[in-house]
């Protein structure tokens, strides 16, 4: 038992449990606040480069600060220079939400604050990572055999599935390295995701390890191109080492023909990863199972259920058919980690870089059990909804145009008034900086065909068409300044 200190000695240990309890509440009482009026918040705040530093001191404080002080600075200074990503008009990147189930599982995470390397170290969080990773792969329809690990985002689980390649591509590498043996290759479309080429490079692979392949009139990879480019490489005496297929790129949510570039896959003996970040929630719908046909059949998939499962992030599952390479490719067991339980268990730290894991599946786990499977389905069919008919309020507008399907919740749009196509690239990046000055909603652009386009990406849980019809009608009354 602790000694009490002397009087007037500085009190050691943690914030007392009747204070942490106040101030507790009182973050609670915030956040519920703002998430039932986050509306009242300006998407984008009126902020530029290093304003919040300003406000805040250049050293640490040199004694205790009151929790009120806290509290205070974060409601002045770091909330006013947010980018609400929980607003229902932020409609960049890939819109994300934090749900209040997944909100609250975040919260007892951080209070357990648990390292899930191995079983011995977080039991029921190394457990329920197994459970949660195998609801999520019985939602998408994905079969048997696929193991499931929680990473922290796409870019990550993509680049363990690449490691693993490489594993199955040049297994001799795993002791003496690269060096010396025939250059290799991995394959994406020109619309992959950047991170699928970092993690090129990660591996080992180099940026000429790289090759992009051309896409079709919808954005979507092009399998002749793809069959092609590894004939091609094979000739010149390269190594396909793996094809990342895309469901739902990043730049128009195109979704890559599964169907024959598992085929190619199999016949060139090559590593298949498929990248559903953002698509694969969308495998749950029953009419969308024409997109994901033959998905099965990878060898690792990617899902980020921060993305378009109202999970907050960070939370990215990376499904693998073949677990034994992937454990292969990062297995290493130093004495201090070793236990008796190891045989009856998995050690979740075997299938990445990281020793450090948080406990990730819990948030996950509230998710899918509050809402279920009905519940999920039909937000995810709303968001479609949305999508489609914000694209054809696009299309019957003169002086818009509507620049790739619409099959997901991206719309890819753009202004056409102007004399040239320059023109028309100016007024766009006007008319996005004009939304997002007003602080009712948020876009980014793309460029697509050597044009400037806009993005509209609907995902957030609270999104309604009001919110989607009301950012249209802001950026007709925008555009209408340049007629």
């Amino acid at each position: 038992m602790r000694d009490e200190a002397p009087e007037g000695a500085p009190r050691l240990g943690d914030m007392p449990p009747e204070e942490f309890r106040r101030y507790a509440h009182e973050a609670v009482d915030w956040v519920a606040d703002f998430l039932a009026n986050v509306e009242t918040y300006p998407v984008f705040p009126s902020v530029r480069p290093g304003d919040v530093t300003s406000r805040i001191p250049p050293t640490p404080p040199a004694s205790p600060e009151p929790m009120d002080a806290l509290l205070d600075d974060f409601r002045s200074i770091i909330v006013p220079g947010m980018n609400h990503w929980n607003h229902p008009a932020f409609f960049g990147y890939f819109s994300v939400s934090a749900s209040g189930p997944g909100i609250i599982g975040e919260l007892l995470a951080s209070a357990l604050n648990v390292n899930a390397m191995v079983w011995r170290s977080a039991p029921a969080a190394a457990e329920l990572e197994d459970v949660a990773t195998d609801w999520l792969r019985q939602l998408l329809g994905l079969p048997d055999g696929f193991e499931g690990v929680i990473n922290d985002t796409a870019s990550s689980s993509t680049m363990y599935a690449l490691a693993a390649a490489r594993e199955a591509t040049w297994p001799e590498a795993h002791a003496k390295g690269l060096f010396g043996l025939a250059p290799g290759r991995v394959y994406a479309s020109e619309h992959a995701h950047s991170s699928v080429e970092k993690g090129v490079l990660t591996i080992g692979l180099g940026q000429d390890g790289y090759r992009t392949i051309e896409t079709d009139e919808t954005f979507a990879m092009n399998p002749v191109a793809l069959e092609n480019a590894i004939a091609d490489d094979v000739r010149a005496g390269l190594r396909p080492c793996a094809i990342v297929a895309t469901l739902g790129t990043t730049s128009t949510a195109s979704m890559d023909p599964i169907g024959p570039i598992v085929e190619i896959a199999r016949r060139h003996d090559v590593w298949l990863h498929v990248d559903g970040a953002y698509g694969g929630p969308a495998a749950m719908l029953p009419e969308a199972a024409p997109w994901f046909a033959g998905w099965e059949q990878a060898d690792s998939i990617v899902v980020n259920p921060h993305k378009w499962l109202f999970t907050p992030i960070d939370c990215s599952v990376l499904f693998c058919r073949r677990p034994d390479v992937l454990r292969q490719a990062f297995s290493i067991v130093p004495e201090y980690l070793r236990s008796s339980e190891q045989a009856e268990s998995r050690s979740l730290m075997d299938y990445g870089v990281s020793l450090g894991r948080r406990f990730r599946a819990l948030k996950l786990w509230f998710v899918m059990r509050y809402f279920g499977q009905e519940g999920l389905v039909e937000r995810l069919r709303d968001h479609l909804s949305m999508a489609s008919s914000f694209a054809d309020a696009v299309r019957a507008e003169d002086g818009w145009e509507v620049m790739a399907p619409v099959d997901l919740g991206l719309v890819t749009f753009r202004c056409t008034l102007g004399e040239t196509p320059e023109d028309q690239d100016r007024i766009n990046h006007e008319i996005m900086d004009a939304v997002n000055a007003s602080g009712q909603a948020f876009l980014i652009h793309t460029v697509l065909n050597g044009r400037v386009v806009l993005r509209l990406a609907i995902g957030n849980i609270n999104t309604t068409q009001s919110h989607v019809m009301a950012t249209w009608a802001l950026l007709k009354k925008i555009a209408n300044d340049f007629r």
